[in-house]
């Protein structure tokens, strides 16, 4: 079911790698110009553009594109007993994990009268995405907002596609969870077009436009992201999911096999790659995978997925071959079932998150390991992160000079100004000292 690529024998390198690694076609990129009209839609029609696109990609038409404080509250009190408290657990970790991201202020002290504090200050107002359709996501209602809540925002809007098992309504789950948490804005939207309502507003629904949009979501959320960034500000390009899981000849086949499946069964964009230097194991992971597939729930899906371009074995001659494909990939999930697995970590630098050892699932942090869910993948691990307090955080600084401090800088900033032909930069300063 999974292909295979023998890497053993290669240089292996940044030159080389990043065209024999399997990766599937869904950089945002490629979803540009599938998303501009959808985007500009909904910047010139606003609701209506909404409805139409609901219509066209959800779960129909919703009764409401914001749902009604009341009917979350309601959700909210309908969840079930065992929703609830998997749910309070997670807010608890993720919560804690979140306060420990926060920076604090800091004071820099020149000289006398020369002062530059440093501090951090909440965005305004933030739009959080919860991806729907062939999943519900009640976990990513709480990635999403317990670090902005922690960060101190107050404005707080939520989206997530109607679903058509529920009339195009916000799944009652999804409505809990962020009932649960005291959010009381939700839109009923989802796609590209959810990302232009928060970009823009949408003044026939009261939604008023945000500074910063975060979630994850398919190849399309990641491409409307992109391309109103700078507009708003956004965490990261966090699209199809993906697991890379390096192993060596010690790991469990049945294991690996089915943390693959795991991720497989988001979508069938999904990647799945296994990389090791053991033939014996990645014959084992294949017979593994090929049989709990056959029985997982969503075989269909995961079929598709395991199968994909973007899925494969990846055989290297060592594990600290390996390492370097790992860092080429720059996956958005990784694994580490070796013997050695505490000595590589400090040299694998290149993934959204890290999991250590047989007893650390990659499921465990889509739920409940306390680090967060929402990740960069297609690569952009190399320069992104997860999400965390910081896209809901401005660092600002705060000056203050005296008269004195500002007279001992007066004569470098006079010899600077003259040196960049801006003359007048160096008057006002000097406009201090008739």
């Amino acid at each position: 079911m999974l292909r295979t690529l023998d890497l053993r024998g290669r240089t292996l390198d940044a030159a080389t790698l990043p065209g024999l690694l399997p990766r599937g076609g869904t950089d945002p990129g490629t979803a540009q110009d599938a998303v501009a009209p959808l985007i500009e839609a909904v910047r010139t029609h606003g609701a209506d553009a909404l409805l139409e696109q609901a219509e066209r990609f959800d779960g129909g038409r919703p009764p409401a594109l914001r749902v009604p404080a009341e009917e979350i509250r309601r959700a909210a009190d309908a969840l079930p007993a065992g929703i609830r408290a998997a749910l309070e657990m997670a807010i608890e970790r993720v919560g804690a994990a979140s306060r420990a991201q926060r920076s604090q202020p800091a004071e820099t002290r020149l000289g006398a009268g020369a002062v530059i504090q440093q501090r951090w200050l909440p965005v305004r107002r933030v739009g959080l995405y919860v991806p729907g359709g062939k999943a519900v996501y009640p976990s990513s209602v709480v990635m999403n907002v317990v670090p902005a809540q922690v960060a101190g925002v107050t404005g707080i809007a939520l989206a997530s596609p109607g679903q058509r098992a529920f009339g195009g309504a916000v799944h009652p789950v999804i409505l809990g969870a962020a009932g649960l948490l005291g959010v009381d804005e939700v839109y009923a939207m989802g796609g590209a077009g959810a990302i232009a309502a928060f970009a823009y507003g949408v003044p026939g629904i009261g939604l008023e436009p945000v500074d910063v949009v975060t979630g994850p979501g398919n190849v399309f959320v990641a491409a409307a992201k992109r391309a109103l960034a700078g507009r708003i500000g956004i965490d990261s390009e966090a699209g199809p999911t993906e697991i890379l899981v390096l192993a060596d000849a010690t790991a469990d086949p049945e294991l690996v096999a089915a943390d693959l499946i795991s991720q497989a069964e988001h979508d069938e964009l999904a990647a799945a790659v296994l990389v090791t230097d053991s033939v014996e194991l990645a014959a084992a992971v294949e017979a593994a995978v090929t049989r709990r597939a056959a029985i997982t729930a969503n075989a269909d899906r995961v079929r598709v997925a395991l199968q994909g371009e973007q899925s494969a074995i990846v055989l290297v001659d060592s594990i600290d071959d390996a390492v370097v494909v790992s860092n080429a990939y720059a996956p958005e999930h990784l694994e580490v079932q070796t013997a050695d697995a505490e000595r590589l970590v400090a040299r694998l630098t290149e993934a959204g998150a890290v999991f250590v050892g047989a007893a650390t699932p990659v499921s465990l942090g889509d739920y409940l390991a306390g680090s967060n869910h929402v990740l960069p993948t297609g690569g952009t691990a190399r320069f992104s992160a997860g999400l965390s307090v910081r896209p809901f955080l401005r660092q600002q600084q705060v000056v203050r000079y005296d008269l004195d401090a500002l007279r001992e800088a007066q004569p470098h900033v006079r010899v600077l100004a003259d040196a960049e032909a801006l003359p007048a930069h160096g008057d006002a300063v000097d406009a201090r000292f008739p």
